[in-house]
């Protein structure tokens, strides 16, 4: 299988892409590598080989989140910038 000008030309005209002839040619050429690479990995035997949706396994790093009752509310109110009674005021975001 191979793409040819007509067919990068129509993909960037439905992608309303402005590509220049040179962009163009460069693009064909880098999508009909691309094609013949998939190819040469579609004659691998791959029957015996797991579905992996990573190719290393990622572990998350980060602590779990744990509540805890904060016992010096008046020490950490006294230190916003800006209070609202017992609450913290922060800018607003959202439009009324």
């Amino acid at each position: 299988m191979s793409i040819d000008l007509a067919q990068v030309q129509k993909v960037a005209h439905l992608a309303r892409l402005a590509l220049t002839p040179e962009e163009e040619q460069q693009f064909t050429t880098q999508l009909n590598s691309i094609l013949e690479y998939v190819e040469q990995l579609s004659e691998l035997p791959t029957d015996d080989v797991q579905p992996t949706t990573r190719a290393i396994e990622v572990v998350n790093v980060t602590r779990p989140d744990e509540t805890q009752l904060a016992d010096n509310r008046e020490e950490l109110l006294s230190i916003a910038p800006e209070q609202e009674g017992d609450f913290f005021r922060v800018p607003q975001i959202l439009q009324e």
